[in-house]
């Protein structure tokens, strides 16, 4: 094989890559968002100005805090596993505290590639195994020889194809990885790719420009290992759709409105001095001007200096896209800063909104989960029957204003202990963790069984 066929990459890559540089720049931040040079360079503006504005501009960056606020709330209740006929395998353990070999258990690989698939659209995991000539399963694991996990992000996928069985089922037929690039100066690098068949493994590598094949072997199992996870499904197979999709788009016009703000008020605070070539003259606080006595009135040196009347224009504006990120993301009453001036029905329908937002993320990950525990039954010749559980539904409640309507109702004067008994109950079950809440639930009965309870 060529360079230039170990080097092509799927059409559907092509159309993506820039879009997903844009969100993980978008992510990150920082360096790697101003390297990126999202700010509009104004008419006539050098490079050097430019940069300069670029240094001088910051990010406020909501993208990183959408993505992780979300995953909060996916993992605040891990998921739940029948494990059938794996359980009781020796290299179970192994793999639920070590994952990826490099020290993450699979709670956190789930969870960080739930993130990456939200920044992105969607990653690929695969699970290898390496070779060895060990005979039985006690001397693989002797030799630390067991299935293990990789995270790749969407730019190292160059290739990928399905194909439709006779069944009806799209099944993976094709994969092209690149596994790593190993940078020898600022020219040179050494690149590895895996390509993946349901026949042939093959490991090649190129090095400026020149290819050779470093391994090939028969798959052993006869499959891709592979799974592919959205963030959300679209109609283009390998391609999902980001969480920062429009998001990023409304940090970057935050971004650039950030930057008019320092602009408007460095030059507010500085103004332009305008005078002749020959007059002497300095601005700043004491400075003094000097001009000749037959100077041409007209001429006479005068200060530019710009309205700062915009600047709360400028304020407004970044504080109404900053609401519709919070609308887009479903994170009003989550990320609001300042008292939620919404009606109990808006954020009741808001948080439904993002409960089922969550909800089909939580659906995805599950799906994902399944197939990777039947690749690892697959490496270990067993029964692929692992049930995985994602929590359906995320308790994102707003707990102050259901705590202030239940008091309320107590309050209300109800002539019914059985109407005051179960209220006191649901204010047990909004403070009260589980372990406590069912002792509570007994005590409030007992209470109003003895005689004791009062209004």
């Amino acid at each position: 094989m060529s360079t230039a066929e170990i080097e092509y990459t799927h059409p559907d890559y092509d159309d993506n890559k820039l879009q997903w540089e844009f969100h993980l720049r978008s992510y990150l931040g920082g360096e790697q968002f101003r390297d990126g040079q999202y700010l509009i360079k104004y008419l006539n503006e050098s490079k050097d100005e430019y940069g300069r504005r670029l240094d001088l501009t910051p990010l406020d960056n909501h993208c990183a805090n959408v993505i992780h606020i979300y995953s909060s709330f996916l993992w605040r209740m891990p998921p739940t596993r029948n494990f059938n006929s794996l359980d009781g395998a020796p290299a179970l353990d192994l793999m639920l505290k070590d994952a990826d070999l490099d020290g993450r258990s699979f709670n956190a690989f789930m969870k960080e590639a739930g993130i990456w698939a939200g920044v992105y659209g969607n990653v690929w995991v695969t699970v290898d195994k390496p070779k060895t000539n060990a005979g039985t399963k006690a001397e693989e694991l002797g030799q630390g020889i067991r299935p293990y996990l990789n995270l790749y992000t969407p730019e190292n996928v160059f290739d990928w194809k399905w194909e439709r069985t006779d069944s009806g089922y799209m099944k993976l037929v094709y994969l092209k990885l690149r596994e790593s690039i190993i940078r020898h100066n600022s020219t040179e690098s050494t690149v590895h790719f895996r390509e993946w068949t349901e026949d042939t493994v093959k490991l090649y590598e190129v090095t400026n420009g020149e290819e050779q094949v470093l391994e090939e072997m028969d798959n052993p199992i006869g499959v891709i290992p592979a799974v592919y996870i959205p963030a959300a499904r679209t109609s283009t197979r390998g391609v999902g759709k980001s969480d920062l999709a429009d998001i990023a788009l409304m940090q970057k016009a935050i971004y650039n409105e950030l930057s008019e703000i320092e602009q408007l008020i460095r030059i507010s605070n500085h103004p332009t001095l305008v005078k002749t070539f020959d007059t002497d003259a300095s601005a700043g606080a004491g400075g003094v001007v000097n001009m000749s006595d037959d100077m041409d009135a007209g001429l006479k040196p005068y200060m530019l200096q710009p309205s700062g009347a915009n600047l709360t224009a400028v304020m407004d504006s970044i504080s109404n896209k900053v609401e519709a990120i919070n609308r887009m993301a479903h994170l009003g009453a989550v990320r609001g800063t300042d008292a939620v001036k919404a009606s109990g029905i808006a954020l009741q329908t808001e948080f439904q909104l993002l409960n089922a937002r969550l909800a089909e993320k939580a659906d995805i990950l599950e799906l994902a989960e399944e197939h990777l525990w039947r690749f690892i039954c697959i490496w270990q010749d067993i029964t692929p029957d692992v049930e995985v559980y994602y929590p359906d539904s995320f308790d994102i409640r707003d707990y102050p204003n259901e705590l202030q309507f239940l008091q309320a109702a107590r309050a209300s004067g109800v002539q019914s202990a059985t109407f005051t008994r179960e209220i006191d109950k649901l204010i047990a079950d909004l403070i009260l963790d589980d372990d406590v809440l069912k002792r509570v639930h007994e005590e409030i009965d007992s209470a109003r069984q003895i005689g004791t309870f009062t209004q």
